[in-house]
């Protein structure tokens, strides 16, 4: 039986009830155990729990506490281990174990926000839009005093986040610990995901030949920011086609050719714009597979 209190929280706060519940089933200590025991390759469990690490980095994660040192001070209790055993328990997680925790996260949270009439209205309708970017993995504050300004230090690693707005969700990550690769040595990886019917929206730097390409013959959906290493041939001049709140709006039919020789024709659709942007441009390119029944404007809105 709920007691008198919880029922209380029910009738006076149900929205933070629900979401205390979901966050339970789905990142509750139990859950969690048994989903690092079926999907870490390497690693195992002696005496440190995956569940107390995951707890202990909370905070850390969200700012509550300044470093693992302090959140283990203030969990030593409960973990019950040494904190030379959870530094070797976060030194060996695995990368393969991080990237599998976002995508168990997102497909158990997906259903219940659609359960609960959640989901945003879509930007397209028809597409399932999936926003990709690099991002570099911010380096300690807490190196060592010697090695604060060493310009050869380590770098911290890189990933490939893709957030998905209708859910409001980060439903993949490619991580990497090489801190000298490029966002582009993980396209592969990306681009097994693709499905027919997905729009990406990109910046420049996944704006390649390769890339582009592949998305398009794979039956899904583009809009990139031009790179001005990608070549391409125009066929028509640029044809005003709107405004937006940011600029003028033109777009022209070019041709790009794959490393099989296919030919893709894509659309070109220019944004000249009212401000510049904070790097000085006052025109953007940006490339897209998509129909033409979906305007030039359109796509400069996405």
């Amino acid at each position: 039986m709920l007691s008198e209190v919880f029922e209380r929280f029910v009738e006076k706060s149900p929205i933070s009830v629900m979401v205390r519940a979901s966050l339970e089933r789905v990142l509750g200590a139990d859950r969690l155990d048994l989903w690092f025991e079926r999907t870490a390759q390497k690693q195992y469990t002696r005496d440190l729990m995956f569940s107390s690490i995951y707890d202990m980095m909370n905070p850390v994660v969200f700012g509550v506490q300044p470093s693992v040192r302090a959140a283990y001070q203030a969990q030593r209790d409960d973990i019950g281990t040494s904190l030379v055993s959870v530094y070797n328990k976060l030194n060996n997680l695995e990368t393969h174990t991080a990237a599998e925790l976002v995508r168990y996260s997102a497909r158990e949270f997906a259903p219940i926000i659609a359960h609960m009439n959640g989901e945003r209205t879509p930007w397209l309708e028809g597409y399932r839009i999936k926003i990709v970017d690099g991002n570099c993995i911010e380096a300690s504050e807490h190196r060592i005093k010697e090695l604060r300004e060493a310009k050869g230090r380590a770098l911290p690693g890189k990933s490939l986040v893709v957030y998905e707005p209708a859910q409001g969700l980060v439903t993949d990550v490619f991580p990497c610990e090489n801190g000298h690769a490029q966002e582009r040595s993980l396209f592969g990886a990306l681009l097994k995901t693709v499905e027919a019917g997905d729009l990406w929206i990109e910046d420049r730097n996944f704006c390649t030949r390769a890339f582009l390409c592949d998305i398009d013959h794979r039956g899904a959906f583009f809009i990139a920011r031009e790179h001005l290493g990608l070549k391409f041939e125009i066929l028509e001049a640029l044809r005003e086609c709107g405004r937006t709140e940011t600029g003028s709006v033109a777009q022209q039919r070019v041709k790009v050719v794959d490393e099989q020789g296919h030919e893709h024709i894509f659309r070109r659709v220019r944004i000249k714009l009212k401000q510049a942007t904070r790097d000085g441009a006052t025109i953007v390119h940006m490339l897209t597979n998509l129909p033409r029944r979906v305007s030039g404007k359109q796509v400069a809105d996405l």
